[in-house]
């Protein structure tokens, strides 16, 4: 069941916004102006082919290089496919997947900041000290309860993501009886532990395709706005995801057009930062975005 009524952008919300900031290794880093999240998938199995990145050091490095020039604000890297009904890895096989490629981006663009996508407290740990500078766990803490401790001892932002389940049986999880109020509630929790436990920057994410159908995910992105009252920033994560390619009757790799206007919609309902596979199209859409709302 869907409820909640979706809320209209007000000219008071665009006169005056939130102001977020993260800090970030002695780094204050503004989140007045939308930023862009690039994702680098060190897996073979990811759903959108074209994001997948060989492990080869040139490889990773073209890629990253590519989507700086670009613009990218930050470099999301992952080294364990979150698609529904993913292969489980060992967290070895992790391990050696992402922690190379963060060294070897963070010796070539020391400016850059790199998000460690990960549920796993071993590889946040092992990747924040090869270099990475922020978390992003789509289960906030739900599969592995050293994470969230962890995180505060490292003093990294956070990414904390709605989730049900784990990647391998989310898909037969997407069942509310009211998806916005069971979603803020989850949010409410976990931002009271996360504030006990002393994480001082947190970025919040709807979990967009995480144990939700198209619809739910349609409703939420509608609802967006709604998560600011957790008074954090927000993060949109729509990027080719099955709630544009399965709508449209295409494939991920035709996806971009809708993405573009997704991600326009994400902005006019708050979203701080873009999580995306094209770069350059976020970066102009951000741009326009700024034009209507100077």
């Amino acid at each position: 069941m869907l409820s909640g009524s979706s809320p209209s952008s007000s000219i008071e919300d665009k006169l005056f916004p939130q102001k977020y900031t993260l800090q970030i290794k002695g780094r204050l880093i503004s989140l007045d102006k939308p930023k862009v999240m690039g994702i680098l998938n060190l897996t073979p199995d990811s759903f959108f082919e074209g994001s997948r990145v060989a492990k080869s050091p040139d490889s990773i490095l073209f890629i990253a290089e590519k989507m700086i020039r670009e613009g990218a604000d930050f470099l999301d890297l992952g080294g364990y496919s979150t698609r529904p009904g993913a292969v489980d890895i060992s967290v070895e096989e992790e391990l050696q997947r992402v922690v190379p490629a963060v060294e070897v981006i963070r010796r070539e663009f020391p400016e850059i900041l790199i998000s460690i996508d990960t549920f796993r407290s071993k590889v946040a740990l092992e990747s924040v000290t090869a270099g990475a500078d922020l978390v992003n766990d789509i289960s906030a803490g739900n599969l592995g309860k050293a994470m969230l401790p962890l995180v505060a001892k490292l003093g990294v932002p956070y990414i904390a993501m709605h989730m049900k389940g784990n990647p391998q049986n989310m898909q037969s999880q997407a069942n509310y009886s009211d998806i916005l109020t069971e979603t803020l509630y989850y949010f409410a929790e976990k931002v009271d532990l996360i504030k006990k436990l002393g994480i001082k920057d947190v970025i919040i994410d709807p979990g967009f395709g995480f144990a939700k159908t198209i619809e739910q995910n349609f409703f939420l992105l509608r609802n967006l706005k709604s998560f600011e009252v957790m008074g954090f920033p927000l993060l949109a994560g729509v990027s080719r995801k099955s709630m544009i390619y399965k709508t449209l009757q295409i494939e991920p790799k035709d996806a971009l057009n809708g993405t573009t206007a997704l991600n326009m919609f994400a902005l006019l309902q708050g979203a701080n930062i873009l999580r995306v596979h094209d770069v350059k199209e976020a970066k102009e859409t951000i741009k326009l975005y700024e034009k209507i709302y100077p």
